[in-house]
């Protein structure tokens, strides 16, 4: 378990980058949602952040979600992100455990979502802006298509976009991506449509989310600076 003077040493820390990168861009602070992705820490450890008010938590494994809510199952104020990919034979068992998806990227997977679905999903469809092999999501190019194929699903909201970029990029190339996702996000939201609304924009990691700010990030997932670890590619974190 993280000492607690460490833990509300690194979120204040976070809090001031925040507050910087949203002063640097004529930006208000509460227009960015910080998301503690604990998918790496206990269940003892992630309560240490939510009582320190932290009350928005990622996971990328079902399992590990499921786990965590039942731990949290009398605090009401959590908001869970599910932002791993997600297998359809599994959306029947998380689904309706989640407030928020990050990783749409297919019309199979929106399908089954839709299918099992109790209530109106929030969802973000995932785009390979940077177009790594080793990245899912869709193409900027099929972005259009795509969000035009999901107007049949009565229980899916498209809320944004998310990405992530390289592990090894630098500067220039992480403003790159960043504001090319929020280009593709204005295309998408000038087209008011009711279903995919495309408002906001999930990008930004431990190492770079001060950049997804700079270029327009709603919400940033950060993970390994709450922690003292060591970022890993592998977990949008």
């Amino acid at each position: 378990m993280l000492l607690e003077q460490t833990l509300k040493k690194n979120i204040q820390k976070i809090d001031e980058n925040i507050q910087t990168a949203c002063e640097l861009s004529n930006r208000d602070v509460e227009s960015v949602q910080l998301i503690c992705v604990s998918k790496s820490v206990d269940n003892d450890s992630t309560k240490q952040v939510v009582d320190q008010g932290i009350t928005h938590l990622a996971e990328n494994r079902m399992e590990k979600l499921l786990e965590k809510k039942e731990f949290f199952k009398d605090n009401p104020t959590i908001t869970w992100h599910f932002i791993g990919n997600l297998q359809r034979r599994k959306v029947k068992l998380i689904i309706n455990e989640i407030d928020y998806f990050h990783a749409l990227d297919n019309v199979k997977l929106a399908s089954e979502i839709d299918k099992r679905a109790e209530k109106k999903i929030k969802c973000f469809i995932q785009v390979n802006v940077s177009g790594e092999e080793s990245k899912q999501g869709v193409t900027p190019d099929a972005l259009e298509e795509f969000i035009d194929s999901l107007s049949v699903f009565e229980n899916i909201v498209i809320v944004g976009l998310m990405t992530m970029a390289p592990y090894d990029a630098n500067s220039e190339e992480l403003h790159h991506i960043f504001s090319e996702l929020n280009r593709l996000k204005k295309v998408s939201e000038d087209k008011n449509l009711a279903y995919a609304p495309c408002h906001e924009l999930s990008m930004g990691m431990s190492r770079d989310y001060c950049v997804a700010i700079s270029e327009g990030a709603t919400f940033v997932r950060v993970g390994s600076s709450f922690f003292d670890e060591e970022e890993k590619e592998v977990g949008n974190s």
